[in-house]
């Protein structure tokens, strides 16, 4: 059943922004919601990852090896990359206080890849604007 809630969210997530509507209703079909008491590892740094996560509401600290390095809040996503190659954390959040947040598992994304060209090209694209973003940005 189509969650227009999750599908507005996800459009606005850089990795999904360009993608039709019918692709956007496809991946918020395979979305779950998940709550987060405050204090929980919601993913650590290391681990392998198998999702991503936008969130819907709360706060937490993002950290790499025990440093601080920023907040997300509602709006901000993680895990783009670990969710399309299922390697390891680069970094460990933690929520702050508790959370509702959307969660794409990698399996799932990687079923409907599979299934639909076109979805898997647009997400091609987009993360290749994204790393060229990063790349210039970084060079600069």
């Amino acid at each position: 059943m189509a969650n227009p809630k999750l599908e507005t969210v996800l459009a606005y997530v850089p990795m999904f922004h360009d993608l039709s509507k019918r692709e956007i209703r496809k991946l918020a079909a395979l979305c779950d919601v998940g709550d987060y008491m405050a204090g929980a590892s919601i993913v650590k740094q290391g681990e392998p990852g198998d999702a991503f996560y936008v969130v819907l509401k709360g706060q937490a600290k993002v950290s790499t090896n025990g440093r601080f390095i920023g907040r997300m809040i509602p709006g901000d996503h993680f895990g783009e990359i670990a969710v399309l190659d299922g390697g390891e954390r680069t970094a460990t959040v933690t929520s702050e206080t508790p959370m509702t947040l959307v969660i794409l598992r990698r399996k799932d994304l990687l079923k409907a890849l599979r299934a639909d060209a076109n979805l898997a090209l647009h997400m091609m694209t987009e993360l290749a604007k994204m790393i060229r973003r990063v790349t210039k940005s970084t060079t600069q």
